[in-house]
């Protein structure tokens, strides 16, 4: 199991243990990721369009103009989907950005390698990190693209993810123990899913986590950019097992699901949901949501019924906007106090 301090030293600014903010694609924009590296952690940017992640990386760059790291990247991350298009779209942004590391979700081994093998090419010193859901993608990711940072995304992620998956408690300890067996002892893992406070992030540690990635908690943050009510149903959300389910049905609300039977997503349970579950078919889902969509023109539907409101199985614990640095300061406190008093428990 690798140190901690190996994380560490690619990120030469942050504070252990070391808080990331998801790359939410739009949601975890500019501001939501300055805001989590200022307060010592590492903020990730997503979006799909290398012309917006241009801007917004140009405007990151302004803010953290008199920071100096010592490998001359920019101190953020970014987020890809691997799935959406060639490395040769994103490589001239990474070039010009630098960017502390690349994020790559969604894929084969064989994309990864090939989008890993482009962003070294383009930007040595920016790190690779890869997320997989199984331990025989986290084995697969680690042998073909030789990555800085495993990131193992758990069941109780909020949006996409492994449709036949596990939550992080067990995952994370055996993919420490076959990474082991196959000689790969070195390789920062990462935890993302159903981490919400210090609690769950140091329950994370303790399985073999060098950090921790929170997504859901942060669409509590006054930085995450979204809609008024998607924020309204992510406060009041109660119960998060029962308020979110894992489904393709959010997928195919609108038109023919373009993921591949590999993944589906876990979002806040909808009319949509609930249709497909008491035997409608996706067409007749459909025209349901069209009614429903009329229908709130002129009286009230809940906005989830008529959207998809990606969230993870702790969104019950989302209870107040706060700032996003607050956050990352409260959790990382939290963290180390209750990894120092472990040992108090006898």
């Amino acid at each position: 199991m690798a140190s901690p301090r190996a994380l560490l030293q690619s990120i030469p600014w942050a504070i252990a243990p070391i808080i990331i903010n998801a790359p939410m694609s739009g949601v975890a924009t500019k501001d939501l990721a300055c805001a989590v590296t200022s307060a010592g952690g590492l903020g990730f940017i997503g979006f799909d369009d290398p012309r917006h992640l241009n801007v917004q990386l140009e405007e990151a760059k302004s803010l953290f103009k008199n920071v100096t790291v010592p490998s001359g990247v920019l101190p953020i991350g970014v987020g890809i989907i691997a799935l959406n298009g060639p490395p040769s779209t994103f490589l001239p942004v990474f070039a010009k950005h630098k960017p502390t590391a690349v994020w790559l979700s969604f894929g084969e081994a064989k994309d990864f390698s090939r989008w890993s093998t482009g962003i070294r090419s383009v930007s040595p010193n920016t790190k690779v990190w890869i997320q997989v859901g199984s331990v025989s993608a986290a084995v697969q990711a680690a042998k073909a693209c030789q990555p800085d940072v495993i990131v193992l995304q758990g069941s109780d992620a909020g949006g996409h993810g492994h449709a036949r998956g596990s939550s992080i408690v067990t995952l994370v300890p055996e993919v420490v123990d076959t990474l082991a067996e196959h000689g790969i002892e070195d390789l920062p893992l990462v935890a993302a899913g159903g981490i919400m406070d210090g609690r769950s992030a140091a329950a994370a540690i303790m399985l073999g986590a060098s950090g921790v990635v929170m997504g859901t908690r942060f669409l509590g943050a006054n930085e995450a950019k979204m809609p008024e009510d998607y924020r309204r149903e992510i406060l009041r959300a109660t119960d998060g097992g029962e308020a979110t389910v894992r489904s393709t049905v959010f997928d195919e609300m609108w038109s023919a699901n373009a993921w591949p039977d590999l993944y589906d997503g876990r979002c806040l349970r909808n009319a949509c949901y609930d249709d497909v579950q008491n035997g409608l078919s996706i067409d007749q889902m459909r025209v349901r949501l069209y009614n429903n969509i009329y229908k709130n023109q002129n009286e009230e539907v809940d906005a989830k019924d008529v959207s998809s409101f990606w969230a993870g199985s702790g969104v019950g614990m989302v209870k107040k906007l706060e700032r996003a640095g607050d956050i990352v300061e409260d959790t990382r406190n939290d963290t180390r106090n209750r990894l120092a008093n472990a040992g108090n428990w006898s």
